[in-house]
């Protein structure tokens, strides 16, 4: 399955990757919401999945495929070589990261590996994301961001992308004073007391775009 909000580069991943031995592209979702829909249908190996989209980022949309289908592994397809982008993925349960501007191949060489229950790093990226690992274990794991609940990170990507708290209350499923009070412990325990800041954070984090 390919998740992307790009509909071109969907479109041309799938006429790349349907010609491949091995490999036949099953579905594909504009969001993380949308390949959340789809995976109760089609039970794909592989899902290569973007990490910035609108509604349910890559990194949500991750963490709750690898809860709800254990079974089915993520690769992550990025233009950010950032490790916190990396390391947000992994830890959500990816279990590769290709960046967008590699070969044709290098992809299908991480699907297939990936389909084996390996994990695959782009070459790219793998010293970077080992020295930054060994630098931040070193020093300290501990984040502000590893400190929000599901809910909470769910309730920031969606004030950052300017929804009220009426339609966040919506889109939950719960009370606009509920969704007030989340906000509330966000400001709290980021430290962050507007909603700008807040959605200066989430683009930092990598859990929305501009």
């Amino acid at each position: 399955m390919l998740v992307d909000d790009h509909n071109l580069i969907r479109e041309a991943l799938c006429l790349l990757l349907e010609n491949r031995p091995g490999i036949k592209v099953a579905a594909d979702a504009a969001d993380g919401r949308g390949a959340l829909a789809l995976l109760q249908k089609i039970k794909p190996d592989v899902v290569v999945m973007d990490v910035a989209m609108a509604g349910l980022n890559g990194i949500e949309a991750t963490r709750k495929i690898t809860k709800e289908f254990p079974a089915v592994k993520v690769i992550c397809l990025s233009a950010h070589s950032e490790s916190r982008f990396i390391l947000h993925m992994f830890k959500a349960g990816s279990r590769g990261y290709v960046l967008k501007d590699c070969l044709a191949e290098e992809l299908v060489g991480a699907i297939h590996c990936v389909a084996k229950g390996q994990i695959y790093i782009s070459p790219r990226i793998a010293d970077t994301l080992v020295n930054d690992c060994i630098n931040k274990y070193i020093k300290d794991d501990f984040t502000d961001f590893s400190l929000l609940t599901d809910r909470q990170r769910q309730v920031l990507q969606l004030l950052a992308e300017g929804k009220t708290a009426k339609q966040i209350a919506f889109i939950c499923g719960v009370s606009v004073k509920t969704i007030e009070t989340y906000r509330q412990q966000l400001m709290d325990k980021l430290n962050i007391h507007s909603i700008a800041g807040l959605t200066k954070y989430a683009i930092r984090e990598g859990m929305t775009s501009l």
